[in-house]
């Protein structure tokens, strides 16, 4: 009996170390925060979107739509990135979407409409609500003179004032982070615009999303669109990081 005792304990210690520090059981490290299911897939529309790669948007907008995405949240995700990639990379998205619910449709398979945006009533001027929107995700109020593009062009402003952030960010088929995700998942594969790739990974933090959280994003990012991407997104991400010590 007290071998059988101590041979039991020798299993349990070696079960216990075949586990390297600070792993669990399923290989995730402890404590790190995870994109759910559904974020997941937004990244994934987003990015193949962004870089107009409709074959695997396709691929991408089946597998959302399976998971739970709802045919009004995917749509919405394609509109979404026009503010972000234009018009012609949204419109491209918007009429594969649409080609992949006929197919769907004669397989049939029924998917969710999902809700409808609600009504916005407001007592301010648009300009005044959508300022009041950016400073609820900048987490700043916005006070002083204008400089830079809004200095230089006023009128590129006020359109995201009233459009942006008024018309759009206010849409509440999508939480502000879902729109935060589509943003940085969008501007990560566009490349070449780290300044606002920076500042929306800092509305994404203010919002509540994690360093793991956006890690994880630029993983599916490297995974789906390539590490050219990916690197340059981890870069801007350790230059947010090192200016909040500051």
């Amino acid at each position: 009996m007290k071998n059988h005792h101590s041979i039991f304990l020798l299993a349990l210690i070696a079960l216990v170390f075949c586990f390297p520090a600070g792993m669990n059981a399923q290989g995730k490290p402890q404590g790190a925060e995870m994109l759910d299911a559904r974020q997941r897939h937004i990244v994934t529309i987003s990015s193949f979107t962004a870089k107009g790669d409709l074959e695997s948007l396709g691929k991408a907008l089946n597998a959302g739509l399976d998971a739970g995405l709802t045919i009004n949240e995917t749509k919405e995700v394609l509109v979404h990135l026009y503010a972000y990639c234009g018009f012609p990379r949204s419109l491209q998205g918007i009429n594969t979407l649409i080609a992949v619910l006929e197919e769907r449709k004669a397989k049939g398979l029924v998917d969710r409409v999902g809700k409808e945006a609600s009504p916005v009533e407001s007592p301010v001027t648009k300009y005044q609500q959508g300022k009041k929107v950016l400073e609820t995700l900048t987490g700043r109020p916005e006070t002083g003179l204008k400089t830079g593009y809004a200095a230089f062009s006023p009128e590129i402003e006020v359109f995201l004032k009233e459009h942006l952030f008024a018309d759009l960010f206010t849409r509440d088929i999508l939480s502000y982070t879902d729109r935060e995700i589509t943003t940085v998942s969008a501007l990560i594969s566009l490349g070449g615009v780290e300044p606002m790739m920076q500042s929306h990974m800092g509305i994404a933090m203010n919002l509540g999303m994690s360093e793991s959280q956006l890690r994880h994003l630029l993983s599916i990012v490297e995974s789906n669109v390539g590490k050219k991407e990916a690197e340059s997104g981890r870069k801007v991400l350790s230059a947010l990081l090192a200016s909040k010590k500051k």
